[in-house]
């Protein structure tokens, strides 16, 4: 890693692009059903990944040694996005981003009891303000919205998958051992084949990708490269030089994100009113990045 302000740069763009899965995610899952599109999302994405890693022998070589942690890894990283198709079926992107506030939280917690990292007072306040934000952008500073908001079988489908999502951070962060990282994220990702072809013959699930058609072709390939290679291989090189807890907590900018990204490509209004829950959020993100100790 060059310098930790790269590494924060990295996690910034990787943050861009799960905000924009999110999108990508919900045009997608009443086509094919989750577990068969996050089958076909890692088998594109080893295809993409795969020539060139095999092309070069000394990361061929290591493959093998590396495939049993990377097993671990990424049965978290596909629980999460298993959990994340299958939760929008029943429940709304609104939602869904105002449970994934949780993410940081959860991540210091298991920082915690694994790195034994105390949580001061000061964390604990960011992590509050952090949630108040990310509120604020996603009910547009409406009270009674908040108050309106409910649990449903989605939420608690999409609760799952954010706790899967903290504990990909975790280990990945306790399981690297210096390995070079682009052929890890492509073990990772083979991992992930192997998790979730067992997912899918366990179900019963229908393949369905037959249902594809052209016009949804631009967001599968937007979660096959952006938000699976790309996005990958940047957090678990971000998470190696800052750690889950400064990696995680760049989760409160999520909906503005995906506020952004609505406005630049769905023509959807970025309302004033939410401007201040963007300045929370950014303000808490910041405060973690400072206050919290070095590579937690």
């Amino acid at each position: 890693m060059k310098h930790p302000f790269y590494a924060h740069f990295l996690v910034l763009i990787a943050t861009l692009l799960v905000a924009g899965s999110f999108i990508a995610s919900q045009q997608l899952v009443h086509t094919i059903n989750p577990i068969s599109l996050t089958l076909l999302r890692f088998i594109c994405a080893s295809l993409v990944l795969g020539p060139f890693v095999l092309s070069r022998k000394k990361w061929r070589l290591g493959l093998l040694s590396m495939f049993p942690k990377t097993m671990i890894i990424s049965l978290f990283f596909s629980g999460f996005f298993i959990a994340l198709f299958e939760s929008l079926k029943y429940t709304s992107t609104l939602n869904t981003g105002t449970l994934y506030t949780l993410v940081p939280l959860v991540t210091a917690c298991l920082c915690l009891i694994i790195f034994k990292q105390p949580i001061d007072k000061k964390r604990l306040l960011a992590y509050g303000l952090g949630a108040i934000g990310t509120c604020w952008v996603i009910f547009k500073a409406d009270i009674n919205a908040l108050l309106m908001f409910e649990l449903n079988k989605g939420d608690l489908i999409f609760l799952a998958g954010s706790f899967s999502m903290c504990l990909y951070s975790v280990s990945m962060k306790y399981l690297y051992r210096g390995e070079e990282m682009i052929p890890l994220v492509f073990c990772t990702i083979l991992g992930g084949v192997v998790w979730v072809s067992l997912a899918l013959l366990i179900s019963g699930e229908p393949l369905e990708w037959q249902n594809l058609n052209v016009s949804l072709m631009g967001s599968m390939a937007y979660l096959v490269i952006g938000a699976t290679v790309v996005t990958m291989y940047l957090y678990q090189k971000a998470t190696v030089e800052l750690g889950p807890n400064k990696v995680m907590a760049y989760s409160f900018l999520n909906p503005a994100c995906l506020a952004i990204l609505l406005f630049i490509f769905e023509d959807i209004k970025l309302e004033a009113i939410i401007l201040p829950g963007i300045v929370i959020s950014l303000f808490a993100t910041l405060v973690l990045q400072i206050n919290a100790q070095p590579k937690q």
